[in-house]
């Protein structure tokens, strides 16, 4: 039995030897082979990630007392510990992470997590340099940030970037960032799974699953293949305790690539394409009313007027099965797919239409700018610090209203602000405050210019009708 074990061991290898992608993918053949390192892939890639650190000035509340004029009016300002002047004392807010420098002239790719809020950002090298850096694009969408070095060195290391879309369940991977702050470490692994879009760290959704094991300052580091090129950016982990369980998510470098691109183009935002359609995921009684096999695909449920899907025939009922050739499992999947396209040309989507199989060309178009009458709202109110405008189209894709097309909506938070403060988000859509319906932004400026012993508003948030009071 044992001859025989062997002799099919000899011939199942000499059968993987002769197969198509031998040459890239094998099984250690000999005990020399079982005894090779990882070091040459470590010394290619791990001079080009760094390590990022944010900081931050806040002021935070002494005592809640100090809110009360009366309170004041006995005690005075000295609210500040250590006979600080002021309501409150000033803390610096820390961040820590990892990034790669992805281009000569200084571009650094982090996580936008890492960076978020943060007013002063500095990077160190795997040697210790460190530098002063620029803040040259942030996507919350993708969760990625580019940074740019003031002054960048003349032998800086650059990492290649690798084409993400060739990866395999069970390619070897290498794992390199920062984790816990203890220095630039490496953990090794294997491609767990492929376009995972469950995560909900952003909007953009198809991960690359990974078991090298990856921590808290790990986020914005190198996923890298057996060649030292980069196919990922480390961002999330799924842990019950904090640490590493050997599931670990990358943004995969399609669309890592996409967000570089507009950084060198001199963009301060990313361009991708609008379809104009709002998606549904396939559940077993939707595939079973379709007479699918299996509950896959992204199903149609409306289509904006006008929109690049109205022009090219999409009809609500269609479901999307795939992008350029590429399967599509679910609407996240389809966001992914569609948004790393380049603007201009056309992108092919198979899609079944009443039983018959379709592909529809959809031209590849910005959604139409929006935000001409954008205001930041002042003065006290708890909407102080929200930057607002009428929905538009664009808008509406840019902040997830997919449900909506008109309204007040939210298109960013000033950090500390009042708005901040009270729980508004990036999307909300603003309906009515202290009984005042508000439909442009000149409504809610009016509404909020004056104080109000109470505060009373109501806002739309992800389809939800959300009622809200406080004191003013």
């Amino acid at each position: 039995m044992t001859r025989l074990t062997v002799l099919a061991l000899a011939a199942a290898l000499a059968a993987l030897a002769t197969s198509p992608a031998s040459a890239q993918r094998q099984a250690p053949q000999s005990r020399t082979e079982l005894q090779m390192s990882f070091a040459p892939v470590v010394k290619r890639a791990a001079p080009a990630v760094v390590n990022v650190y944010g900081a931050r000035v806040e002021q935070v509340q002494a005592h809640p007392f100090f809110d009360d004029p009366i309170f004041r009016r006995f005690f005075g300002d000295r609210g500040g510990q250590g006979g600080q002047q002021g309501p409150g004392r000033a803390e610096v807010a820390r961040s820590l992470g990892s990034g790669v420098i992805v281009d000569r002239s200084g571009l650094v790719i982090t996580n936008n997590h890492v960076i978020q809020n943060m007013t002063e950002v500095k990077i160190a090298l795997a040697d210790r340099r460190e530098f002063e850096v620029d803040i040259v694009l942030r996507d919350p969408r993708t969760d990625l940030a580019v940074l740019k070095l003031k002054s960048p060195p003349a032998d800086l290391a650059v990492i290649d970037i690798g084409e993400s879309d060739g990866l395999e369940v069970g390619d070897i991977v290498l794992a390199i960032g920062n984790p816990f702050g203890v220095g630039q470490t490496v953990t090794q692994g294997i491609i767990s799974a492929l376009a995972r879009t469950q995560v909900g760290v952003a909007d953009y959704q198809s991960f690359v699953q990974t078991d090298a094991a990856i921590n808290p300052g790990n986020s914005g580091g190198a996923l890298v293949d057996m060649s030292g090129r980069l196919i990922g950016v480390n961002t999330a982990i799924f842990s019950r305790s904090g640490g590493s369980h050997g599931i670990g998510f990358a943004i995969p470098t399609a669309l890592v690539r996409l967000v570089v691109e507009s950084a060198r183009s001199g963009s301060q935002t990313v361009q991708r394409p609008w379809f104009g359609g709002r998606l549904q995921t396939v559940t077993a009684d939707v595939a079973e009313s379709l007479r699918l096999a299996r509950p896959t695909g992204a199903l149609v449920v409306s289509v904006v007027t006008n929109s690049p899907a109205a022009r090219a025939g999409m009809r609500t009922g269609d479901l999307i099965t795939a992008v350029d050739g590429q399967a599509v499992e679910d609407p996240d999947g389809f966001g992914y797919r569609f948004g790393v396209k380049p603007i201009g040309g056309m992108a092919s989507i198979a899609v079944t239409r009443n039983g018959r199989n379709l592909v529809v060309p959809v031209a590849l178009e910005p959604a139409p700018p929006g935000g001409q009458d954008a205001i930041t709202l002042a003065g006290p109110s708890p909407f102080a610090g929200a930057r607002v405008a009428t929905l538009a189209p664009g808008m509406a894709d840019e902040l997830r209203v997919a449900h909506r097309t008109d309204g007040v909506v939210v298109m960013a938070i000033e950090p500390s602000s009042a708005a901040g403060q009270v729980g508004l988000q990036p999307g909300d859509v603003v309906l009515v405050v202290n009984g005042r319906e508000i439909k442009t932004p000149a409504d809610l400026r009016d509404a909020t210019a004056q104080r109000a012993r109470l505060w009373r508003f109501q806002i739309d948030r992800g389809g939800q009708i959300i009622n809200s009071m406080m004191g003013g």
